[in-house]
């Protein structure tokens, strides 16, 4: 260094920040030269600043070529001040005026080309009115430590931060279930969490579940058959239901599942009362009835899509699984296309009632069976819900038929037979059958004359003059 008399340096009253004596660590650099003083110095710290009584920067002098890189000789001749952040110039004033006293460290921010340089100074007076000299270490590697453990301690309180909403998240969930949900611990069998259903269900509203044993819960008669359920599903994942009777609650149906936590194998058991109240055996009876009901029955949402079937519905839909048909559009069983499933739901939705409309249902072998469909809707929740009654027609008993109606007619055909020729009978027997057709039209439409012409496959004139013919009704055609 130049300008400065190292040995001064030496003798100077500074107290460093592992509270141990400089002088006394320099007292063995008396017996060196100048020049080799000085090189011990710079050697022990990254850089080393000379600076005037006017905080001018006199000399620098770097530990490494990596910071004489850097533009550190450009100091020289400036004030010190200048070589730091506008923030940091508070430090450098604190660094000059206390160096005659005892010392403190003080880091400030160089600003150089290839970013920040922090440096941890110590100023030390150089006696005599000589200035000072502040010795430097580089805190890059520090600050990046630093910045890494900053870094580290946001990104943990980001994840407690999720942790505590998960949980919060989980106790709304798991307390305002209104399913009996009970947690345990898959080796003890005893129970860690009970939600508010469980402990109502139990008996124990206002008491706590936590630490019995789950097997204490459940009547002496089921409880062999709990123990094996929730050892086959600890041991291989098992979720068969088991019907169990509690102890101090009704019979419910038991589920459990296996899950991990915190290196621990635990349990979720949920409870499902099957006997509440007389309504709900009530309500489970009427089910049992509506399944073994020898009529099919289907229940349709407001767009006709099925949602649920009894088993004589599947017999007439040659239909092996239930569970194919949810979802699935009634059309594709029910009606004739494009007649017959369009008026019956228009009549639905107007009255909210059908009583023996009849049609056929297409099995999904393509064989078709005559059908009379009683119909009703509801409305579940804000949402339509359509119930169809189908009884099969074609297998039914004929009912007697009145000794002097159809037959006459035919006899009156068969009597023609010898006395007009026959394309006369032909013809008479056409008008005959296409009356008939009419009028079976007309009764199966409630006289819609435009449903009726429909499904006859004629036009309304044709309808009407048709009509005219064969002497039906009045001459009037609809208003539509």
């Amino acid at each position: 260094m130049k300008g400065v008399d190292v040995f001064k340096v030496m003798d100077a009253r500074v107290a460093p920040a592992d509270d141990r004596s400089l002088p006394a660590l320099l007292r063995p650099l008396k017996d060196l030269s100048s020049a080799a003083a000085a090189q011990a110095l710079v050697a022990s710290c990254d850089i080393a600043v000379v600076v005037d009584p006017d905080g001018i920067v006199s000399d620098v002098t770097v530990g490494t070529s990596e910071l004489a890189n850097q533009g550190i000789e450009a100091w020289v001749g400036h004030p010190w001040a200048d070589s730091v952040h506008d923030e940091n110039r508070v430090k450098i004033a604190e660094l000059l005026a206390g160096a005659r006293e005892s010392g403190r460290w003080r880091q400030v921010n160089h600003p150089l080309r290839s970013g920040e340089l922090p440096v941890r100074y110590l100023a030390i007076d150089a006696g005599n009115g000589g200035g000072i000299v502040a010795v430097g270490r580089d805190m890059r590697a520090a600050a990046a430590l630093q910045q890494r453990l900053l870094r580290a301690q946001q990104s943990m309180e980001r994840d407690s931060l999720r942790l505590r909403q998960l949980e919060a998240r989980f106790r709304l969930l798991f307390d305002s279930a209104a399913e009996p949900i009970i947690i345990i611990d898959a080796t003890t069998r005893r129970i860690t969490e009970a939600n508010p259903a469980a402990r109502a269900l139990t008996g124990l509203n206002g008491g706590s579940l936590d630490g019995q044993n789950f097997a204490n819960l459940v009547a002496d008669e089921n409880r062999d058959t709990v123990v094996a359920l929730l050892g086959a599903v600890a041991a291989a994942d098992q979720r068969s239901p088991a019907r169990v009777h509690l102890a101090a609650g009704p019979h419910c149906q038991l589920s459990a599942t296996l899950f991990r936590q915190d290196r621990g194998n635990f349990l979720l058991i949920r409870l499902r009362p099957l006997e509440t109240d007389a309504a709900s055996g009530a309500e489970r009876s009427l089910g049992e009835v509506l399944e073994r009901l020898p009529d099919a029955f289907v229940l349709t949402d407001d767009s006709l899509s099925i949602l649920a079937t009894n088993a004589a519905f599947l017999d007439l839909a040659q239909q092996p699984r239930r569970e194919a048909l949810r979802g699935t559009s009634l059309s594709r069983f029910l009606g004739r296309p494009g007649i017959d499933l369009g008026l019956l739901v228009t009549q639905l939705r107007e009255h909210g009632i059908v009583r023996n409309f009849g049609t056929i249902v297409r099995a999904s072998d393509g064989h078709e069976e005559e059908v009379e469909v009683s119909a009703v809707t509801s409305i579940e929740g804000g949402e339509h819900r359509h119930g169809f009654s189908l009884r099969v027609v074609s297998r039914r008993v004929a009912t007697p038929i009145e000794d002097r109606q159809m037959p006459r007619s035919v006899e009156q055909l068969t009597e023609l037979v010898g006395r007009v020729s026959l394309k006369e009978i032909v013809r008479e027997s056409t008008d005959l059958i296409e009356r008939l057709c009419i009028e079976a039209a007309l009764t199966y439409t409630s006289d819609n004359r435009a449903s009726a012409a429909e499904i006859l496959g004629l036009s309304r004139q044709s309808l009407y003059s048709k009509l005219h013919r064969h002497g039906l009704g009045n001459l009037v055609p609809d208003s539509d």
